[in-house]
């Protein structure tokens, strides 16, 4: 067997071999990293061999003397079933491999470097540090990493640190110990070992204390080793560590907040989650998968969303990212009345910070109120001009006209609004000497 080749397709062997017996080269053979196909032949016809080579994993038994064209029947059989094995593993694998990127949903550039990044470092053991603000499915880049590193499934474990208190946590993590302190009435097993054999998440882990921190250190460091509080046997853990944070732990570590040391050890791939508003054109994808799910969920025949709730929806800035469109879809689609989602039916944010309307958004026509040279000077004239000139200079993107002010969107929108009733309001100027003390309130009596 020592020189037998890596890979074999099918073992054709006899139950009667000089100097070893058939039985024990069927172990042998299925206990290769690939086992071939075995079948037996013998002499010595019984059911007892057929039944115990068959136990031990043989693909069939045949009787000697052997009738070479049933036998060939046989074989071609056995490789059929074999490919069609192959077939059905490497089609398992496609569907994990689809499965473990598909709740991830994008086309931006932003997330297609995401998915590289996943794709080339899920099957190996470095440790994964993903960083981004809250809401940008960070747990869900871990779930994909964990699914396409193919360790088993059940073998995901999450660990949220800012919910527990750093006594607690520790606890949590690496277990403790029956009597370790006041209530451990018995021993726990900690989530590393829970973990054993496959993949721990650690979300916020910019919250741990220091001395958690430094008995991470030790479980990342070349020992793989902890031990329980309480005890002081080391145990060791074949886990894959994939930690995710909102905060920035470089800053951190340069305020004597994080060990530099546990920084570097998880941070060997870091992966950066965009927030939405950095891949807005990711928002329909994101949009259409959610109504979908959500009008299956509750049974409503909401299909579309009109085109003045896209807009406002593409116009909202979404501090809450994917978790924040995603409860807003679920809104929209509790509230519809009909087949499509209306702007009156999305949440109260996303209506007023999203413009609210087709004219909110880029592309925007500015009035059609004239600016000429040599213009009587006033506050409301020269307010108007600015405006005019930012969205000239943005070309109608009203949301970086408003950045370039330095005002709100919601209040340039409102500006607009005054200059457009100004524009399509009858002439109806006040007297003169009027205007002028409105203009001037140190004239005023």
């Amino acid at each position: 067997m020592s020189s037998a080749p890596k890979t074999v397709d099918l073992v054709l062997t006899d139950l009667r071999l000089a100097g070893e017996d058939g039985m024990q080269l069927i172990d042998k053979l299925l206990a290769m990293p690939h086992p071939p196909i075995v079948i037996m032949m013998t002499a010595y016809g019984s059911v007892d061999a057929a039944v115990e080579a068959m136990k031990r994993g043989a693909y069939d038994f045949v009787t000697k003397p052997v009738n070479i064209d049933k036998l060939e029947i046989l074989i071609h059989r056995a490789l059929r079933s074999r490919k069609t094995e192959e077939e059905v593993v490497e089609l398992k694998k496609q569907v994990e491999r689809r499965y473990g990127l598909e709740r991830l949903i994008g086309e931006s550039a932003l997330m297609q470097e995401v998915f590289d990044t996943v794709k080339q470092v899920a099957p190996t053991r470095a440790t994964v540090l993903i960083t981004g603000e809250s809401g940008t499915g960070k747990e869900l880049v871990a779930q994909a990493i964990h699914a396409l590193s193919g360790r088993p499934k059940h073998k995901f474990v999450a660990v949220h640190c800012a919910a527990l208190s750093p006594q607690l946590l520790e606890s949590e993590l690496f277990g403790h110990e029956k009597g370790a302190f006041t209530g451990a009435v018995e021993r726990r097993i900690g989530r590393f070992e829970q973990a054993s054999g496959g993949t721990i998440f650690l979300d916020e882990i910019g919250e741990i204390d220091s001395t958690t921190q430094v008995k991470l250190l030790r479980v990342l460091s070349e020992e793989r080793s902890f031990e329980r509080v309480g005890g002081n046997a080391p145990l060791k853990v074949d886990v894959r560590l994939v930690a995710a944070t909102n905060r920035d732990l470089g800053r951190m570590v340069s305020e004597g907040k994080f060990r530099d040391d546990l920084y570097f050890r998880l941070s060997v791939v870091p992966i950066h989650m965009p927030s939405l508003r950095a891949r807005k054109e990711d928002i329909p994808l994101l949009l259409n998968a959610f109504l979908k799910q959500f009008a299956e969920e509750n049974n409503k025949p909401v299909r579309e969303i009109t085109a003045d709730a896209m807009q406002a929806v593409l116009n909202y800035d979404w501090p809450g990212n994917v978790r924040e469109l995603r409860t807003a879809v679920e809104h929209g689609v509790v509230m519809a009345t009909g087949p499509k989602i209306t702007l009156r039916e999305l949440p109260m944010s996303v209506r007023q910070g999203g413009g609210g309307g087709p004219s909110a958004g880029r592309g925007l026509p500015a009035p059609k109120y004239p600016v000429t040279r040599g213009q009587h000077f006033n506050l409301h004239a020269t307010e108007e001009r600015l405006i005019l000139q930012a969205l000239e200079e943005s070309k109608g993107n009203v949301t970086q006209a408003a950045r370039n002010l330095g005002i709100s969107r919601r209040t340039l929108h409102r500006k607009l609004k005054e200059f457009r009733q100004a524009e399509n309001a009858p002439d109806s100027s006040p007297p003169p000497d009027h205007a002028d003390r409105e203009q001037d309130p140190v004239t005023r009596p």
